[in-house]
């Protein structure tokens, strides 16, 4: 029982998964600070707010201590470029060079096979490789030498 569980917790996918997943809290951090100091700020500087997530339209006032009901679309914009800014990441910085990486490999391991094997033959080595064939049968069943 201990055996199947030591084999699955040391799996190589399992440890990559759980550095994943810590890497990419810590990563959320970085992403919420830029949208939240930089981005944030700016877009809310063209809206006119004092920040993205007041932005948004009321859509019912309501009297007294209740909070006004709105439609705060400024939080979803926020959302968005928080969204965009990890898939750039993430492409960028991971994607991309793992695909040039592969590329690189299997270009390279391609060419290792190429090199190894021999160049068929051509068409023209083929048909003359038949007509000697032809050539050979055709004295050995005759006994004398014939053109084919």
């Amino acid at each position: 029982m201990f055996k199947g569980f030591r084999e699955f917790i040391l799996r190589g996918n399992v440890i990559d998964l759980a550095v994943a997943v810590v890497i990419g809290a810590a990563f959320t951090g970085i992403v919420n600070a830029l949208v939240t100091g930089i981005f944030n700020p700016i877009i809310a500087l063209l809206f006119n707010a004092e920040s993205l997530a007041k932005v948004g339209v009321v859509l019912r006032d309501n009297p007294g201590d209740e909070p006004d009901i709105i439609l705060a679309w400024g939080l979803v914009l926020s959302s968005v470029i928080q969204f965009l800014l990890i898939a750039a990441v993430v492409y960028f910085a991971l994607i991309m060079p793992i695909n040039y990486l592969k590329r690189v490999a299997f270009t390279k391991r391609e060419e290792e096979d190429a090199s190894a094997k021999p160049a068929p033959p051509t068409e023209l080595e083929l048909l003359a490789e038949i007509r000697d064939l032809l050539k050979r049968e055709t004295v050995s069943e005759s006994g004398k030498h014939s053109e084919v």
